[in-house]
């Protein structure tokens, strides 16, 4: 743990209130070379929901290392991760994440995303907005498509 890194995360998201860009968040990719990059939220000023801090920065640092992981890296994020970017994350697979705030000091804010973990137990078309799925025949073409190539990347 880099006090450094976190204290530079969190300049960053203080910034990012003043400027009016998006939410009180902000997230840095770290390796053993140091910042490989930053992000903050810019959800409001893109118009983007998927735009949070650490979605940001996972999606600058795999481009400035031409890679869809960041093995070996590590996050730091003034917040702990909501459901889409802990998902982001996973994929990513850094080795560790280092966070500020809680999702509970996020959610007296405003910011909270109980709701999205008490979606995930109930079935898809019972949820508040429902999931149905249909036409899965039809929609297996490109998965079997997957299944033969021999030249895919897997991940």
């Amino acid at each position: 743990m880099e006090r450094s890194f976190m204290r530079r995360a969190i300049e960053l998201s203080v910034e990012n209130v003043r400027r009016g860009k998006g939410g009180p968040f902000a997230a840095l990719v770290v390796s053993n070379a140091g910042i490989i990059a930053t992000g903050t939220n810019l959800v409001t000023s893109t118009c983007d929901p998927t735009a949070h801090a650490e979605i940001v920065a996972i999606r600058a640092a795999c481009l400035a290392l031409s890679s869809f992981q960041l093995s070996g890296c590590d996050i730091y994020t003034t917040c702990e991760p909501c459901p889409m970017c802990l998902g982001a994350i996973y994929w990513a697979r850094p080795a560790k994440v280092y966070f500020g705030n809680t999702h509970a000091d996020a959610a007296k804010i405003g910011f909270d995303d109980s709701f999205i973990y008490q979606q995930l137990p109930i079935p898809g078309p019972e949820r508040a907005i429902p999931m149905i799925q249909f036409m899965r025949d039809e929609a297996q073409a490109a998965f079997q498509e997957w299944e033969r190539k021999t030249d895919k990347i897997p991940y």
